[in-house]
């Protein structure tokens, strides 16, 4: 018996530390600020008002494919490009369809795409993202921590400028809507 339980707990620990390294070994998430300005993506709501024009002005979605569909002109590409870039594109596909001639567009976004939680939280699942969000605010959000949740380091999966990037948080670490974070498991 006491063979059994030493193997047991050897096999404990060892899974512990694998788990431990791999995410210590995943290099850290900065704060959001270094990314400069927020670049639209799938699932993001904008309100684009065309001024002079109600007709065109209202709220529509990034849809799965990237593009907005504006009235009278074709899918406006947005994902990956700011509120800024966005209005400037469908301001030059307004005067290339000649519907407009002098068109002045604004774009705000409306509505972030949501933020995912897994893990140790006690609601996992897709939430709406609230402006400056850190890790800990998402997992409030979320129903707070498991009794096995860990509170000092999280993983984060976030997609940047095309490529998914995968690291390292603390808990004051600002997330981005889209983001994925996973609340790891203690073990002791």
């Amino acid at each position: 018996m006491k063979r059994f339980s030493l193997l047991a707990l050897k096999l404990f620990v060892g899974l512990a530390l694998v788990s431990c390294e791999s995410v210590s070994d995943l290099p850290p998430i900065e704060n959001e600020q270094q990314f400069g300005e927020y670049l639209l993506g799938p699932g993001d709501e904008v309100r684009v008002t065309v001024f002079g024009q109600p007709e065109l002005t209202g709220s529509y979605l990034v849809s799965d494919s990237g593009e907005i569909a504006v009235p009278l002109i074709p899918g406006v590409e947005a994902s990956g490009v700011t509120a800024d870039s966005l209005a400037e594109r469908i301001t030059a596909e307004l005067q290339s369809a000649e519907v407009v001639l002098d068109p002045a567009v604004s774009v705000e976004v409306r509505t972030y795409r949501p933020f995912f939680i897994l893990g140790e939280v006690a609601g996992p699942g897709s939430y709406p993202y609230v402006s400056d969000m850190t890790v800990l605010t998402a997992v409030a959000i979320a129903g707070g921590f498991t009794d096995r949740g860990r509170r000092d380091l999280f993983e984060i999966t976030r997609a940047r400028d095309g490529t998914t990037l995968q690291g390292q948080a603390g808990p004051e670490v600002r997330i981005q809507p889209g983001d994925v974070i996973r609340v790891l498991e203690r073990y002791f």
